[in-house]
């Protein structure tokens, strides 16, 4: 069930992440916190708008929100960016072990070894 649950985590961030909207706000709550008004005022959107994609981000874990006030603030989790970057980083070392597998093959297929000392 942890397995499944990673899963489920990982399908979440990365389609909140798949907007360039929600980049763009979690650049911006990454470097400080924003209001939610403020961040609707940079969009060409309605403020409803750029407040369901503020919902994706905090649902996914990517932002934390909270209240001062009337307004409602967000900052980014850098945290939940790490295990983003860690799961790429654990695509990209399952992809660098087949091609290093690749090369394997082809350092000791004869067929190679036979074609280098024809030229």
């Amino acid at each position: 069930m942890v397995i499944e649950h990673d899963e489920d985590r990982a399908d979440a961030l990365f389609h909140a992440l798949a907007d360039r909207t929600r980049r763009d706000i979690m650049r911006r709550v990454l470097a400080g916190e924003h209001s939610v008004s403020a961040l609707a005022a940079k969009y060409d959107m309605s403020f409803a708008a750029v407040q369901k994609h503020v919902a994706v981000l905090d649902k996914a874990g990517l932002i934390t929100k909270r209240r001062s006030g009337r307004e409602q603030l967000a900052s980014g989790d850098v945290e939940a960016v790490r295990s983003v970057a860690s799961m790429l980083t654990e695509l990209e070392q399952i992809w660098r072990g087949r091609v290093s597998r690749i090369d394997e093959l082809i350092a000791t297929d004869p067929r190679t070894e036979n074609h280098d000392q024809e030229e």
